[in-house]
């Protein structure tokens, strides 16, 4: 049985105090990290952006810190799940952001996107990703 492993990222946004979870957690080669809101890491006191493509790229800060901090990389993603709050107005504007992220169309990893009604702090979007490495 191999163990599992519980990480902060300093880097990353931090949790809110109204809520307790590691940034990951890895177990067997899997990285799983928990749902990023696009909170600025350096100042997470900070109204949140207004465009979608700004939330965006705050969600994929964090992300990048996480899992860059856990020992893995973007390239090591097999599943991303979005979460929107206005599916339709900001789709489009979301996937600009994503394909700058995940643009090699060979190595794309699985993806489910969800409309919802709410998500915290009024933000527009958040993302949770699973990665893998065989390292």
């Amino acid at each position: 049985m191999s163990a599992i492993v519980f990480h902060q990222s300093p880097a990353a946004a931090p949790p809110p105090p109204s809520a307790r979870y590691s940034h990951a957690v890895e177990a067997n080669g899997w990285l799983y990290v928990t749902g990023q809101l696009p909170v600025d890491p350096d100042t997470p006191e900070k109204p949140l952006p207004e465009s979608i493509e700004a939330q965006a790229q705050l969600c994929f800060r964090n992300i990048v810190q996480i899992v860059g901090h856990a020992g893995f990389t973007l390239a090591d993603t097999v599943f991303v799940r979005i979460y929107l709050r206005d599916f339709n107005g900001d789709y489009t504007g979301f996937n600009r952001v994503y394909d700058a992220h995940f643009g090699d169309a060979a190595r794309l990893p699985a993806r489910t996107t969800i409309g919802v009604a709410q998500l915290g702090r009024d933000a527009r979007v958040e993302i949770d990703v699973v990665l893998y490495s065989a390292r």
